[in-house]
């Protein structure tokens, strides 16, 4: 077992009090990863002081030579994807090529951001005065608090911190306790690549550790992932102290599924979408509503389909579904699977922790389907984050859409069908941040916005051009070369 540290102006650190938690491997918790800083507020000044002084000279660095190292980044977590990935799903369990896929997403949105770099690009508008100029400009913010979740412990960090420090800010950034071995070779891996010390700070902890540096004077900005509950206090912090938030929160996500679909291709796109990452993804297919008229059907060739899936470790290579990430949340969503059974849902397949000597010391719950649910059931409304399915029954087309948008989030969406009618028509009328087209709710691209409404976000996008919109200011320039006092905003009529 390993003893890890913080990564603060370019030092490995301990924690200043020695207390220290440990990292377990859900898919075996024999398996002791390490043990890493539990921090406090004295470790969270030390780094957030660190990314002050580093600001002044990183902001002042031009911005495409802040792209220039990003790029090189980008190039080293192609070189160390294997390496990372394994150690990512060592700690948070989904399987290789699922964490592969994770770095990818690192990858090109650090080739993305690079490009970026060579694009802030400001306005430039006309005067209502003579010989006077009016320019705008992007500015960087400051020093940026970063917090993030344990199911993309590579990828959703990275489109927060690369853009960031795109557009001139420095990094303190808290991953989750349940991932944390990924977060020291993102370190490594922006070492290497040249950002200076100082820029990049990783400290590690617990819930304390996350509102410290909420707290912290010198964080004007916080970038947040993670559960609707704990983005909601954070925001009213944020609030409280003037600082700019971005949340990323809650979802569940519905995939409508239309009489005339293509029911094989759905069922495909149902599975993966339920079911890849453990169903622990806030873009997860937690809820099918399907047409009546194939509503049968579908629940059959569903349920074949689930009971096959092979679960297991994911350092496996025949593994399709790996654990749940911890004792916490595995009792959480056994607790809900309780639940609709109470309330009268009908089990399907699933519903019990999985057996056999391959899972006995990890995580691990059968994929669960549940048919017959209506919209007054817990699980119908309420985030599972786990491998559970809620399958509804739709009269038409205009009663799904009424399902799929009764819900407090509203992060990702699918309809599939054949009628490009029924499609557009619900482009408009699925109140969602992303709706996906004859495709599973899961599968976001780098160079695309991404982000919800309702209860999933607070109108922000992160990913593509957006994500440049929550890690600048706004600069307005006048420039008047008259000679002579002009007065704006005076009735010059």
């Amino acid at each position: 077992m390993s003893n890890f540290k913080n990564y603060v102006n370019g030092e490995w650190t301990e924690s200043a009090s020695g207390e220290t938690f440990e990292n377990v491997n859900p898919a075996d918790s024999r398996d002791i990863i390490g043990t890493f800083p539990k921090s406090g507020n004295a470790d969270v000044a030390k780094a957030i002081e660190a990314a002050s002084t580093a600001y002044k000279v990183w902001s002042a660095m031009p911005a495409p030579k802040r792209g220039d190292i990003l790029r090189v980044a980008g190039d080293i977590f192609n070189r160390r994807k294997d390496e990372l990935a394994r150690v990512m799903t060592r700690e948070m369990g989904k399987p290789v090529f699922e964490t592969k896929g994770d770095i990818q997403e690192a990858i090109d949105t650090a080739y993305y951001s690079a490009t970026e770099t060579r694009r802030l690009f400001g306005y430039t508008a006309p005067s209502e005065m003579p010989n006077k100029m009016n320019l705008s400009f992007r500015m960087p913010i400051g020093v940026c608090g970063i917090i993030t979740a344990w199911n993309f412990p590579i990828a959703v960090p990275s489109w927060k911190i690369l853009p960031a420090l795109a557009c001139g800010n420095t990094i303190v950034w808290k991953p989750s306790e349940d991932s944390p071995m990924s977060a020291n070779i993102f370190a490594e891996i922006l070492e290497e690549a040249g950002v200076p010390k100082g820029v990049f700070n990783v400290i590690h902890g617990l819930g304390e550790t996350g509102s410290a540096i909420v707290e912290h004077p010198d964080v004007k900005l916080i970038g947040f992932t993670g559960s609707t509950v704990t983005g909601k206090k954070i925001a009213e912090r944020c609030g409280a102290l003037n600082k700019k938030v971005s949340l990323e929160m809650g979802g569940k996500n519905a995939v409508i599924i239309m009489n005339d679909a293509d029911i094989d291709l759905a069922i495909e796109g149902v599975l993966w979408g339920a079911f890849g990452t453990t169903g622990q993804r806030c873009t997860a297919t937690s809820r099918a509503i399907v047409h009546k008229d194939v509503y049968d059907i579908f629940l059959q060739k569903l349920t074949e389909k689930t009971i096959a899936l092979k679960l297991g470790a994911g350092l496996e290579d025949s593994t399709q579904v790996g654990p749940v990430i911890n004792k916490k949340q595995y009792e959480k969503i056994l607790g809900y699977i309780e639940i609709g059974k109470e309330q009268g849902a009908r089990l399907v397949t699933g519903g019990a922790k999985a057996e056999g000597a391959d899972v006995e010391h990890g995580n691990f719950i059968q994929p669960t389907v549940f048919a017959d649910v209506t919209n007054d059931m817990r699980i119908f409304k309420e985030e599972i984050f786990g491998p559970v399915l809620s399958v509804s029954k739709a009269n038409s087309y205009s009663h799904a859409i009424e399902l799929a948008n009764d819900c407090e989030y509203g992060l990702s969406s699918s309809i599939y069908t054949s009628d490009v009618n029924l499609a557009f028509s619900a482009i408009r009328s699925i109140e969602a941040g992303i709706t996906y087209i004859n495709a599973p709710t899961i599968g976001a691209e780098a160079h695309m916005p991404f982000g919800g409404i309702k209860g999933t976000g607070n109108g922000h996008r992160e990913g593509g051009w957006t994500v440049f919109d929550i890690f600048t200011e706004w600069k307005t320039v006048y420039i008047d070369y008259s000679g002579g006092l002009q007065r704006a905003q005076i009735d010059n009529y």
